[in-house]
């Protein structure tokens, strides 16, 4: 379930149409409700809200009452990461996987290309609350996740992400913690307006970041092929998210 206008503003976002433009259609939180579990219907292996932040009370009404009605799809928290410490623990007992992002590793880079401030320090605290919460990411026999913390760093040109100091930091939570090194950027929207984000990131930018990740130690590392770049561009034109 996609939400339509993102809390950052990111210039390089792969779903613009949703973040800046705010593509999609206004919805009860009865009509929430019941698509969360027509999903369940139709074998759904969770229900993973994306971008979820703006509209956290009304989705916290929409699962407490599908919950009332019989959801036991676990509930998937996928976020930019740029959440307070309050919303996280208005859904602790209610989200049982965090997915979010960890973006920078610098507050002046976070604001020139995302139009956020204080983000790090933000980001930083909001993952140790979900982490607190949640503990380490669990597989079910079936190798499908049902509850913890999984961490998404996308590596970008230049190393604009501060990958290792973001790896630092989630290597002091645990080197068990569950880590994804996404290769998926690929220049869009405002991208080519903001060298170096008007390229691909090459295959060596990409291998520092997984000797970094080898190098403190993670132990649970999810890592994409680097060819995968283009596979992640949606066309929002054939389809509108619900």
């Amino acid at each position: 379930m996609f939400f339509s206008s993102c809390t950052m503003r990111c210039v390089y976002c792969q779903n613009w149409q949703i973040s800046w433009e705010g593509t999609g259609n206004k919805v009860s939180r009865e009509s929430l409700t019941d698509k969360m579990l027509e999903l369940q219907e139709e074998k759904c292996h969770n229900i993973n809200l994306v971008s979820p932040t703006q509209y956290v009370n009304q989705i916290i009404e929409a699962i407490k009452i599908a919950k009332k009605r019989g959801l036991r799809l676990p509930i998937v928290y996928n976020t930019n990461g740029y959440d307070t410490v309050a919303t996280i623990k208005k859904l602790d007992g209610i989200v049982d996987i965090y997915l979010p992002d960890i973006k920078y590793s610098d507050d002046n880079t976070a604001y020139r290309f995302s139009g956020v401030k204080n983000y790090v320090k933000r980001n930083r605290e909001a993952i140790l609350e979900m982490y607190k919460q949640v503990g380490n990411l669990k597989l079910d026999s079936k190798d499908i996740a049902f509850k913890g913390l999984l961490v998404r760093h996308l590596v970008l040109p230049e190393d604009i992400a501060g990958s290792y100091a973001s790896l630092e930091f989630l290597a002091s939570i645990s080197r068990e913690i569950w880590i994804s090194i996404m290769a998926q950027y690929h220049p869009c929207y405002k991208a080519k307006e903001n060298p170096p984000l008007d390229r691909k990131i090459t295959k060596e930018e990409y291998q520092q970041v997984l000797r970094w990740v080898d190098e403190l130690g993670f132990e649970n590392v999810l890592a994409q092929e680097l060819e995968s770049a283009d596979c992640f561009l949606p066309d929002f034109n054939k389809k509108k998210p619900f």
